[in-house]
């Protein structure tokens, strides 16, 4: 009887062994992601969210700080899934801002073709 307990002792222990393993394996992945979300932000701030995505670019920055606050506590898997979604939430912001520049500058282009065809038009009347 004495074998059968310490045997189920010890196995107690490799498997409180390996979860705290595999628990300790998952901080990096939080951290990191918590990195990425971090950068993404930053580019979307870069890129003219606040003006262009404000509503995403909340959304990714409250994400974020409540995975860095998960992060802290020890909640690994939801920090590491709201810095996901807050990764995801700051590069549709980015992408938001970046295809508002885009338009803006597609209209300025169709704007300054405009002007320039009706100056070509005034250029090409015969002059009385």
């Amino acid at each position: 009887m004495n074998t059968t307990v310490s045997r189920l002792g010890m196995a107690a222990l490799a498997a409180i062994a390996v979860g705290t393993a595999a628990h300790a394996g998952n901080a990096p992945i939080a951290d990191e992601k918590i990195a990425v979300a971090k950068a993404s932000v930053q580019r979307a701030e870069q890129a003219g969210a606040p003006a262009s995505a404000p509503v995403e670019l909340a959304a990714a920055r409250d994400k974020l700080a409540r995975a860095e606050k998960a992060n802290v506590a020890h909640q690994l898997l939801p920090a590491t899934m709201l810095a996901e979604q807050a990764n995801i939430d700051a590069q549709v912001a980015e992408a938001t801002a970046q295809q508002q520049r885009s338009r803006k500058a597609a209209l300025e282009f169709d704007a300054s073709m405009q002007a320039l065809s009706q100056e070509s038009m005034r250029n090409s009347q015969p002059t009385k």
